[in-house]
Formats: structure tokens, sequence, C-alpha cells
């Protein structure tokens, strides 16, 4: 799943090598997913009324799904 958040982040991000990835704080079967992008991109990741950022979650969900898990997505603002 990082690697999934990690490739779609990449595509959209003018500076790729500012995405990270976190598989964060978790219990149980559910996990959070932490994704920062530089400044600039925040605005590619998040889109027009968070839509890019709900259909990244989306995806997240169904492909967690698959292995029997909860996976939430958070958008962490940059330093």
């Amino acid at each position: 799943m990082k690697e999934l958040i990690e490739y779609i982040a990449r595509s959209l991000a003018d500076d790729p090598s500012q995405v990270q990835v976190r598989l964060g704080h978790g219990t149980g079967m559910k996990t959070v997913v932490e994704l920062r992008v530089a400044r600039e991109d925040m605005g590619r990741i998040i889109g027009k009324n968070g839509r890019v950022a709900n259909a990244i979650r989306v995806l997240l969900r169904v492909a967690a799904q698959r292995d029997g898990k909860q996976v939430t997505l958070e958008v962490v603002e940059p330093r």
C-alpha cells in the first residue's frame, strides 16, 4: 500500500523527490498512512474540493480491503 501511494503521489507532484510516505500509528487492523509533499505540490495532491485526495483514499481503501485491513490517508502539511 505504501508503494501505491508513493507511485500516485510521485506521478502527480512537480518535485517527486519531496514525496514521503510513512505508515503511521494504527490499532489492530486499522492503519494510518501519512503523505508529505512539497508545499508547492499540496494543491495538486489535494485537488479542487479535495477530489484528488479522496480518489487516492478510495484506491487505498480498495487495496487494503483486499488484504483484510482498514487504512486511512492523511495528507500532512509540510514544515
